[in-house]
């Protein structure tokens, strides 16, 4: 799943609590409103696509991404007036090359909802983040959806009936876009769609309990990215990104 995004850190006049950051002042020009510079490299700082990058040993921001505090709600104008989900953050922004990996990923088999499902995992939708998403075993992390080992080699028929062992061999669909939209749809069906959600989320864990208010917001987030891809049809096919704010597990 996503990356995540905050440590507790010290800042001078600042107080950060997990992901909330209380009391830091608007800095200068190249720093963001939360505190943190904005990374000097922008997105080539930033691998997996979530906006945070890593410059001069600390964290930075890229500027315009979803991490950045100052991009606004929605800068794309495509979707008119956002409304988050209940207590969420949310909003839009231009990806550079996004319309052409949409129409991609759409070409290899992926309806609406699995676009949404992998925009919000990454902002270009690519693979190329930290591998297996610093995970191992069945919890390790694989193609532009972010799919874990555990249920790939239990509902994904090219992986059906291997080892937690071999998840290695899940790194196959990241440079296999045909391949891994087929093994999310296989898995889908596999659990039905709101069950694998609760995998998808939270692993054994989530499939065991799956109706827990952490997963629930992470099928509304899912939902609303969904939507708003829905709401005007050049959202298929444009540069436009859709995020909401979903804690990292």
């Amino acid at each position: 799943m996503t990356k995540r995004r905050a440590a507790i850190i010290a800042v001078v006049g600042a107080v950060v609590v997990g992901t909330a950051m209380l009391g830091i002042n608007a800095a200068s020009a190249e720093t963001a409103s939360n505190g943190y510079p904005y990374c000097e490299n922008g997105s080539a700082s930033d691998p997996d696509g979530d906006g945070w990058g890593w410059e001069n040993d600390q964290s930075c921001v890229v500027r315009g991404s979803a991490a950045d505090p100052d991009a606004g709600g929605d800068t794309s104008g495509d979707s008119g007036s956002l409304t988050c989900p209940s207590g969420a953050s949310c909003g839009s922004y231009p990806v550079s090359g996004l319309g052409s990996r949409k129409s991609q990923v759409r070409g290899a088999g992926a309806d609406v909802l699995d676009l949404a499902i992998a925009m919000l995992e990454t902002d270009n939708m690519q693979s190329n983040y930290a591998y297996g998403d610093n995970k191992t075993n069945d919890a390790a992390n694989f193609g532009i959806f972010k799919q874990n080992w555990g249920m790939i080699r239990t509902a994904c028929g090219q992986f059906q009936g291997q080892a937690e062992s071999q998840w290695n061999n899940g790194s196959a669909l990241n440079s296999d876009l045909n391949a891994d939209v087929s093994c999310l749809n296989q898995s889908q069906s596999h659990y039905g769609i709101d069950l694998w959600m609760a995998g998808h989320r939270n692993g054994s864990s989530g499939l065991s309990n799956p109706n827990t208010a952490d997963i629930n917001a992470y099928k509304t987030a899912v939902y609303w990215i969904r939507d708003q891809l829905n709401a005007n049809s050049a959202n298929l096919s444009n540069d436009t990104r859709f995020w909401v704010d979903v804690p990292a597990i």
